[in-house]
């Protein structure tokens, strides 16, 4: 497979078929060649089954780069590559080929995937302050025609230059999302007994220790649009929630570990540009089966600070929790006067059952209840709480109501004639959100209640 190996890239040559493009690449490739898309790759490929020889060709996204071309090849080398396949030694490099405000490096090396062996190439192109990646697999030199015609096909989006104006004096700066929020709730500011603080803001809460910053992001419809571990999904948090703050980016990283509730891990260096400082920044989301993983932002003043305070990564066994457990942080005391109004939450469930011998409908079970607290001036409380299950058609309801007086402490509601009378303690907290709180309340049988004000 040397011929293979020796193929060289000059943009543009020649197009052997009709042009495309995808994001900000046009592109020829032949029509015979199966195509599959996705938010983040085209995907070219054919196969000869009786020679046992494929080649399979991946296009890339535009995303966010640094202004190094080899940086950039280094960083999708260790991601885009190496999880994909098994490389046995360094990339063999060949010339760069620079059009239009872009440069394309492209480095070879033989791989092994389950048992079959070949040739992983991939080219980065490196342009106004972003990169475009493209994988190449491929185990016979038969393909060496359609992979030269593809790569002389290739050219990429003239964009805007970025701007080469100096940084901004930082003192200069307007500081959004600094400082605690006044939001009318009586704590904003949780000291936590081993040194970190909390603090309430308009976009996150803000956890602090030393010269070690991290962010808890508030649900965020734009960049949870993608809600699994897949690329798309990580580079679109990214994007909206960490690259608008920071310039200056490289050393990207990016991993995913699946598991039962799997794990999202993007890393880069960069200058922040509010301070004009260079930190290292970890993204960061444990995807919970309940649906509440928070997207995390680690600032830290290097990468080996932050291994020094969460460890470092090892593919073989690592423990995520201290990292995750972050996210727990976003806690803050509750005041009497915070608790005026109505609280609302409710929750549903439906299960359908089948005959096993015909398939049919058999029945469908239903529950739902619903739990509304009411705080009144003069420590006053009233609370209903209904519900409804059973099959459909036989359906039993039921509502209770109580009223009687409340006694709030930071951490704590205790609230009188309850059941038959009884005084019920409840650990309580508030959980930030963008514009509110939620007001976590957790009874004598541990089950806890998420309820937000009408």
């Amino acid at each position: 497979m040397r011929k293979l190996l020796s193929i060289s890239l000059v943009l543009p040559v020649y197009c052997f078929a009709q042009q495309q493009t995808f994001d900000i690449t046009t592109y020829s490739v032949s029509k015979a060649w199966k195509s599959q898309s996705s938010e983040s790759t085209i995907q070219f490929s054919t196969e000869d089954e009786a020679k046992g020889s494929y080649c399979l060709i991946m296009l890339f996204k535009s995303m966010p780069g640094t202004a190094d071309p080899k940086a950039n090849f280094d960083a999708a080398w260790e991601t885009v590559v190496k999880e994909a396949v098994t490389v046995s030694s360094p990339p063999e490099m060949q010339p760069a080929a620079k059009e239009n405000g872009w440069e394309a490096i492209t480095g070879y090396a033989p791989f092994e995937s389950n048992g079959s062996k070949g040739v992983v190439m991939l080219l980065t192109s490196t342009g106004y302050e972003k990169m475009i990646n493209i994988l190449i697999l491929t185990n016979s030199d038969i393909y060496e025609k359609d992979i030269s015609d593809f790569l002389g096909s290739l050219s990429f989006k003239q964009l805007s230059a970025p701007s080469n104006k100096p940084a901004p004096d930082p003192s200069k700066i307007a500081a959004p999302n600094t400082g605690t929020k006044k939001d009318g709730f009586a704590f904003n500011t949780t000291n936590f007994d081993d040194g970190w603080t909390s603090t309430v803001q308009e976009d996150w809460v803000e956890v602090k220790k030393g010269n070690i910053k991290v962010l808890l992001h508030y649900p965020n419809k734009k960049a949870d649009v993608y809600n699994s571990v897949l690329k798309e999904g990580d580079y679109n948090a990214w994007n909206t929630l960490v690259a608008p703050r920071y310039s200056n980016m490289k050393n990207f990283e990016w991993r995913t570990i699946q598991s039962y509730e799997s794990i999202s891990f993007v890393e880069a260096d960069a200058t922040e540009i509010r301070s004009g400082k260079t930190v290292h920044i970890v993204l960061f989301k444990k995807h919970y089966s309940n649906g509440n993983g928070r997207y995390l932002e680690f600032v830290t003043d290097s990468k080996a600070a932050y291994e020094y305070e969460f460890g470092a990564y090892h593919s073989t066994s690592y423990d995520w929790d201290k990292t995750a457990n972050m996210q727990f942080r976003n806690k803050f005391s509750v005041a009497a006067n915070d608790l005026i109004g109505t609280w609302t939450t409710s929750d549903y469930a439906s299960v359908s059952y089948y005959y096993v011998n015909s398939g049919g409908l058999a029945g469908t079970s239903t529950t739902s209840t619903a739990d509304e607290f009411t705080f009144s001036p003069g420590n006053n409380y009233q609370s209903q709480h209904s519900g409804a299950s059973g099959e459909v058609g036989n359906i039993k309801f039921s509502n209770q109501v109580y009223k009687g007086k409340s006694s709030v402490s930071n951490w704590a509601i205790i609230l009188t004639n309850r059941f038959r009378g009884a005084t019920e303690n409840y650990d309580c907290y508030f959980e930030a959100i963008k514009g509110g709180r939620i007001l976590l309340m957790t009874d004598r049988l541990k089950t806890t209640r998420a309820l937000v004000k009408k």
